[in-house]
This record gives C-alpha cells, structure tokens and sequence, in this order.
C-alpha cells in the first residue's frame, strides 16, 4: 500500500518537553495544512501556560485542548495536564473531534502518549505522522508501533540532542522509526511526510 500524505501529525514528548518544542515548533510553517496534537507529560495548570508560550513563538496556533473541539488545520493542541486526550468521530461522521476524558494513566502517565497515539492510528489509517521526543520511559512505544501497522509515518528524535533517550530510544533502534533525526531537523522531516507529492 502506497502512503499517502500525512493528514495529522502526533507528538510525545515528556521530560526536556517545554525546550525542545520551543525549539521546533516554531520551524512548522504556518500553511502546513494539518493539525498537530500533542502530549507533554505535565501536570494540570502547566500545559496551559506551555501553550500560551508556545503560542506567541509559533506560526500556528497552539493552545490547550478543550473537550469536543473539532480538529483543524494549522492548529496543535495540547492534551490538558491530568487528563488523557483521544481523537473521536464528530457528529457528522466526517469531521475528527478531540475527547477529553478522565481514564486511568496509562504506563503511569496521564496525559498518556500511548493513549493518543492508538486513537490517530484508528483514525487516520496511512494518513498520520508519528514523533517521538525528549523524555524519559517507553509511553509511545506501544501507540508508534500501532501507527506503523496502519501505514503512518514514524519520526524519532535522536540520542545527542534528547535530555533523556527514553521515549525514542525503542523507536530509534528497532528500525520502528522512519527518521532518526536531531531536534533541529525534525520540523523539516515533519513537512515532508505532509507534503510527499
């Protein structure tokens, strides 16, 4: 099966979270067409003003996901601190929406990146680009791997320019990763897994 251009781009991220995305996502460029949605392990209150910061530095708009906001492009959300965040079918069928729920932590983590990856896996089949940055543990692994069955894109932050080589350490050296790329290119690799053709 052919991929086919990226339609939604995933992001977990956890411990050096805050810089690395600073860093980044001001790189995406404004007309990228996607929407992006993020986890940063963060406790509640915090992703709020990461994304208000994050907000004044980017091209896109960036701000703390609200329960049934529907998923648009150019836009990154960021799963609340304390609460688990997924991607749901709207009304209309159609249209993707994000939920918003009070589940269990998932490898002891809520926001859980496991826990969003499996739902854009589900949802976007050979249309959604997996990242996986900066932090400590394996809450990613097991949604990446998902992600990749169903044809996505995987992109792992490499070892020497990570705080912690948790996260994408699986990724990065099982060959689960189609990228392996430092923080510094990996908005680049982002926009060509959008922009294929």
């Amino acid at each position: 099966m052919k991929r086919s251009n990226a339609e939604i781009v995933a992001i977990g991220i956890s411990t050096g979270g805050p810089n690395a995305l600073a860093k980044m996502l001001p790189m995406i460029p404004k007309d990228i067409g996607v929407p992006f949605l993020i986890v940063q392990h963060m406790p509640p209150m915090f992703t709020r003003s990461l994304a208000n910061s994050l907000a004044a530095k980017c091209n896109i708009a960036v701000r703390e996901a609200k329960q049934g906001e529907p998923i648009v492009p150019n836009t990154a959300l960021i799963a609340p601190g304390g609460k688990q965040m997924k991607i749901v079918a709207g009304a209309d069928g159609k249209s993707r929406i994000v939920k918003i729920t009070d589940d269990p932590p998932e490898n002891s983590c809520k926001p859980s990146v496991d826990y969003l990856f499996r739902s854009v896996a589900h949802h976007y089949v050979g249309r959604a680009t997996g990242v996986i940055m900066t932090g400590m543990g394996s809450d990613g692994t097991a949604g990446l791997k998902l992600i990749k069955q169903n044809d996505g894109t995987i992109i792992a932050q490499d070892e020497a320019s990570c705080v912690v080589f948790g996260m994408p350490k699986e990724a990065a050296e099982t060959g689960l990763a189609d990228a392996v790329v430092p923080l510094t290119e990996i908005a680049d690799s982002i926009v060509r897994t959008v922009r294929m053709g």
